[in-house]
């Protein structure tokens, strides 16, 4: 008997087989793993309007979201008032301003301690699926809070909650450990 070659199709079908078996392995190792942290930051705009796409892509799939906003105060923004409209959305807006707004250090730094409290719990409580976290980075830039403190949050973060950092400047774990 010889063997008759595989055709084009057959053999794709086998390749991605393999494909499929290889990553369902991959998969099967990540169950139980922490959800995502992300970090947006840089210079100019878009970090923040970014890490509402991510709020969109997670109400998209029937998840929980919960948003703390540092920094800026209570201006109205369209995001706010969209995403305060959704049931599925906590919004918490705990900065007063920016900080050439406030003047205040020891003001800006008891409401960058507040609305990490308020991120700490969301991110612990197993009640978010995701958690922003919108202009943290210059909280800890400015030294508002301590960035030993927001790691040993994200550490301490329910396993299911991925995490966005928004804001310019963000400090790598690695300068830190």
């Amino acid at each position: 008997m010889t063997d008759t070659p595989l055709s084009d199709e057959d053999r794709h079908a086998q390749k991605m087989a393999k494909k499929k078996a290889a990553r369902d392995k991959i998969m099967a190792k990540k169950e139980g793993e922490k959800g995502l942290i992300i970090v947006h930051t840089g210079p100019g705009k878009g970090k923040s309007s970014s890490a509402f796409g991510v709020v969109v892509r997670a109400l998209g799939w029937k998840q929980r979201v919960g948003v703390v906003q540092f920094i800026k105060g209570k201006w109205k923004t369209g995001e706010r008032l969209f995403f305060e409209q959704l049931d599925e959305v906590t919004w918490h807006t705990m900065g007063e301003g920016f900080t050439w707004d406030t003047q205040d250090r020891n003001r800006d730094i008891a409401a960058a301690e507040a609305a990490f409290g308020k991120a700490r719990e969301m991110m612990a409580s197993g009640d978010y699926d995701l958690v922003v976290m919108d202009e943290i980075n210059i909280a800890i830039r400015y030294e508002y809070l301590k960035i030993e403190d927001v790691i040993a949050g994200l550490d301490a973060r329910d396993k299911r909650t991925a995490v966005v950092l928004t804001g310019r400047d963000a400090r790598d774990r690695k300068s830190v450990v």
